[in-house]
């Protein structure tokens, strides 16, 4: 195992030097939270791609099916149908904003007022979409070192809270970089043919295997429309995945390398599937489906590719623990912390100390919230049920419909948020319930209530209709605008 330590001792060294780097980088908010707003397509759809494509998506995925079968690649692909969605449909106007976060968006929208109530929700969702990421170090950390999963909660937890601290969304862009190689290397160019042959090929896969393994639906259609509508709808609204829209360099940028990110995605899923359904023919009687990547990993590799495939793992869950916390960090600090203290005086540079400052504390909150949690699939149901429940409707309202209002949108996502907690509640965590009766819940209240109030004032709409068009929008925007109320 020498070998493979080497590899992934170097891979995390090399983490923390680019964080390192990206320190000397970031000198102002656009460049430490938004990379400056400068990254081209390449670099683009390679970030993007490696934040979607988590612990979840590699470990998951591989236990999905594992347990499924082909039908298995249904999570990761409607993930990469909703990258797809916001970046041909959305993607474009989003960027044009020249904002940082998603509350801004809706202030602008809006004519303001809708920010805090909305950045609490994304706050939530984005903390426990940081915690999920790293609770997945133990099961890594275990199988490289047989590590305690407390130690390796903080070990790996500590690398990416540095280099996200140093740099911001400069270091997180190169180590993301990095981290697609590796994980296109490890996953789709070594782990997936070294699995098909070890099964023994396709022919023997199916002779081994139930015929619902190869059914395409055979996850069950329900499955499959809650999967779009937690996944491919929260790819469309989340803060971890709208700040890196705001990276790219232009409008062109976002949709097109969006569009190369998304079909990636849908790649990956189905290598996942094939992978977990070579492992069911492998070992057939496996305690976890989750212990499946680990499983055939350890067993089936050679020394040096087992320690490469082992880091693609580390390198899918530091991606989206990064993506997350410095989404996190910037919703606390420019969507509650400065709104409720009031509006900042500092410049440029005092924003970098005050962003790199609540990275640290989020990421010291999220290492204790994960040592603390032991069930990764809930916590990460909570995150997306918040999500979609209180915010789908009031930010696709805004983008799509002329007639929302602030009033409507501030319903939406009360009425919303406590519907989905409280079905939750009531039909337990894991049920489809909450999301469906959230949502519409939502959308109720949302339309009821934009109709029973007055229409958005039409100088907001104008100042709204010229940020879409890219005119009117200041290079660094550092506060909400807020129209006159």
């Amino acid at each position: 195992m020498a070998i493979d330590y080497t590899v992934i001792v170097v891979y995390l060294l090399g983490m923390l030097a680019m964080g390192w780097w990206g320190m000397r980088r970031a000198k102002s908010k656009s460049e430490f939270l938004v990379a400056g707003r400068r990254l081209g397509p390449a670099m683009y759809s390679g970030t993007m791609a490696a934040i979607v494509l988590g612990g979840a998506s590699t470990i998951g995925g591989v236990g999905l099916g594992y347990q499924y079968g082909l039908s298995g690649a249904w999570m990761v692909f409607t993930i990469g149908l909703g990258l797809l969605a916001l970046s041909v449909f959305f993607s474009a106007r989003i960027a044009r904003l020249k904002v940082y976060t998603v509350s801004e968006m809706l202030d602008l929208r809006y004519g303001g007022r809708a920010g805090v109530i909305s950045g609490v929700v994304m706050w939530a969702y984005t903390l426990m979409l940081a915690v999920t990421s790293t609770i997945a170090y133990a099961t890594i950390f275990d199988v490289l070192f047989d590590m305690n999963r407390t130690v390796a909660i903080i070990l790996g937890g500590s690398i990416v809270v540095a280099y996200s601290t140093l740099g911001g969304m400069w270091s997180i862009t190169l180590t993301d970089m990095v981290q697609f190689v590796v994980k296109t290397v490890g996953v789709l160019l070594l782990l997936l043919p070294i699995a098909v042959v070890k099964a023994g090929g396709f022919s023997e896969m199916k002779d081994q295997l139930p015929t619902s393994y190869f059914d395409p639906l055979g996850i069950g259609g329900e499955t499959i429309f809650t999967y779009v509508l937690i996944y491919t709808f929260g790819m469309l609204i989340g803060q971890d995945i709208w700040q890196r829209v705001f990276t790219a360099r232009s409008d062109r940028t976002a949709k097109w390398g969006g569009t190369v990110a998304g079909s990636y995605c849908l790649a990956y899923a189905l290598a996942g599937a094939v992978i977990g359904t070579a492992a069911k023919v492998l070992y057939p009687k496996l305690g976890s489906p989750d212990d499946a990547f680990a499983t055939i990993v350890k067993d089936e590799l050679p020394v040096g590719v087992r320690g490469l495939v082992l880091a693609a793992a580390l390198a899918a869950v530091m991606s989206t623990s990064s993506g997350a916390l410095i989404a996190c960090a910037t919703v606390a600090n420019n969507d509650i912390w400065s709104r409720l203290r009031g509006k900042v005086t500092g410049g440029e540079r005092d924003e970098v100390a005050g962003n790199r400052a609540f990275i640290l504390i989020m990421g010291v909150g999220v290492i204790g919230t994960a040592i603390a949690l032991n069930n990764v699939v809930e916590a990460l149901t909570v995150a997306y049920n918040l999500l979609v429940g209180g915010l789908l409707v009031p930010i696709l309202g805004g983008l799509l419909w002329k007639r929302g209002t602030v009033h409507g949108a501030l319903a939406s996502v009360i009425v919303g948020g406590l519907a989905v907690i409280g079905l939750m509640a009531g039909y337990g965590i894991l049920a489809n319930e909450p999301v469906y009766y959230g949502l519409l819940a939502s959308l109720a209240a949302y339309v009821a209530v934009s109709l029973a109030t007055p229409a958005t004032d039409e100088a907001v709409l104008t100042a709204w209709r010229e940020r879409l068009a890219g005119r009117g929008a200041p290079e660094l925007v550092s506060e909400p605008v807020l129209a006159p109320q």
